[in-house]
């Protein structure tokens, strides 16, 4: 612990996606200051001040207005973003935001392309590259000890209830900027990306089963072409209960690594296995919050950090394009029922 803090931080937004960051907030006291929080809906902020001790902002305008804040933690629904960001990048404020960055590839570009001319950092919260296991086969991969990647499985087998999708503008093209792709699968998707490289071209096929009332899909499967030479398949849900760990499965000609939610099993040719991690919750069942803070906890340090040293977050805005334009090509795919190819970011 230190004396003075790496950086001092507000929240923005107090909704269900909040909890783990100001769990994780409360565990990084003493290191990350919270300048304060804001939530449109004053009493959520209150209830904050109440259980976690933090200051309540009484607006946007005000966190944008204070020297002690560094940046901010953005945690609104994606069709509020845009607004939010650029006010806080106009004032110097550092990003760091929930996922998805925006509803369309063409926002979060825009998004990236304001926090870069305006000189703050974005960042981006795809947790699951902090858990203990994702960052062993990081390093598997980085060594070249699953040899050259062949082929990649990304398998998301996930459940929400209806009561889910009946909350006002969740599932939709206008609040969310699509389903089950843009909103869940997209944490397992930037996952595969950050250890495969990009993709290059997708076949995909996306629908709405019956299990749920919604306007955009709750599955999507496609193939991949990577811009390595290696294959693969994602497939995606919300609609198989009680939902089940995601699971990203990298056959490479040296070896076999299988990440299953917070376990890593790798199986080499020549004989030898390795298995690192722990089973804990991901939020692929009927509770989206059910997993531990200490991903998010890391992440944020890591944000943090980047601020104090003019550096750059693990997590860039700039890199998290990789994963929209995936996104991006898997709806286009499945509308058209023809090959897309995984536009250049």
């Amino acid at each position: 612990m230190t004396d003075k803090p790496i950086a001092r931080l507000a929240v923005i937004g107090l909704g269900m996606a909040t909890k783990p960051h100001l769990e994780a907030l409360a565990e990084l006291k003493g290191r990350v200051t919270v300048s304060g929080v804001y939530n449109r809906t004053r009493a959520k902020a209150e209830a904050v001040e109440q259980a976690f001790g933090f200051p309540v902002f009484d607006s946007l305008e005000a966190i944008a207005a204070d020297p002690n804040t560094e940046g901010v933690i953005i945690a609104t629904p994606p069709n509020q973003r845009a607004e939010i960001v650029s006010k806080m990048a106009a004032a110097g404020k550092h990003v760091l935001m929930e996922k998805p960055i925006e509803r369309t590839l063409k926002a979060a570009q825009d998004i990236v392309a304001e926090c870069e001319a305006q000189g703050v950092l974005l960042g981006i919260v795809f947790q699951h590259r902090f858990r203990k296991a994702a960052l062993r086969l990081r390093e598997l991969i980085d060594q070249g000890a699953l040899g050259e990647l062949a082929l990649v499985r990304a398998e998301i087998p996930w459940w929400r209830d209806q009561d889910y999708y009946d909350v006002p503008g969740r599932g939709t093209l206008a609040r969310d900027g699509g389903g089950v792709l843009i909103s869940q699968a997209i944490h397992v998707l930037d996952l595969m990306l950050s250890l495969t490289g990009p993709a290059k071209s997708v076949q995909a096929f996306t629908a709405t089963t019956r299990m749920h009332q919604m306007e955009t899909e709750d599955f999507a499967v496609g193939g991949i072409q990577f811009a390595s030479g290696a294959v693969g398949s994602a497939v995606a849900t919300t609609a198989t209960y009680p939902g089940e760990e995601e699971r990203l499965v990298l056959d490479g000609t040296l070896g076999t690594a299988v990440l299953k939610g917070g376990h890593l099993t790798v199986t080499w040719r020549d004989g030898r296995t390795e298995t690192v991690g722990d089973v804990s919750g991901t939020g692929g069942g009927a509770d989206p919050m059910a997993f531990p803070c200490d991903w998010h906890r890391d992440l944020i340090e890591d944000f943090a950090i980047a601020i104090r040293d003019a550096g750059a977050p693990r997590i860039s805005g700039r890199e998290a394009l990789r994963v929209h334009a995936l996104i991006d090509a898997l709806i286009r795919s499945g509308a058209t029922g023809s090959m897309a190819e995984v536009g250049v970011v």
